[in-house]
């Protein structure tokens, strides 16, 4: 089918995501590497829109960070404890189940935990990246 349009279709059934074998963190998320990542639409670092399916892994704390783009998501499996706030602080966490959906809005710090694992789908219009209240925290850096 021709959508004339010049954008794909894509069509992906859950048993038909793949994780690459070096599905490591990347441009628009926490870049923990407990955070695989496979892009499902678009390209984070480029201008445009873009759909990221993140999985993360079980028992994994996500410090405070922002990105500079407007983002949303829904948690697909598994509960996701999310909040705002530049501290992390456990007894703010909201536990989003699987449906539920939330903002990452532009420069809004934000952190998160995972008990089991969880897949997050996640849309934001680029380019991505990402910002640590506290620079110790950044996974990138050589500590």
């Amino acid at each position: 089918m021709n959508n004339n349009s010049g954008t794909p279709e894509i069509m992906i059934s859950p048993s038909e995501f793949a994780w690459a074998s070096n599905a490591s963190p990347s441009v628009g998320t926490s870049l923990n590497r407990e955070v695989e990542t496979t892009v499902l639409k678009g390209d984070p670092s480029g201008s445009g829109l873009y759909t990221l399916l993140l999985r993360i892994a079980p028992n994994t704390r996500i410090q405070p960070h922002s990105h500079p783009d407007d983002r949303i998501a829904t948690v697909v499996s598994g509960t996701w404890y999310f909040a705002y706030g530049d501290e992390f602080d456990e007894s703010v966490l909201k536990p989003l189940p699987p449906g539920s959906f939330y903002t990452e809005p532009p420069g809004v710090n934000h952190f998160g935990l995972t008990k089991d694992e969880v897949l997050i789908q996640m849309t934001g219009i680029g380019p991505s990246s990402t910002t640590y209240v506290d620079a110790q925290h950044d996974p990138t850096k050589e500590t």
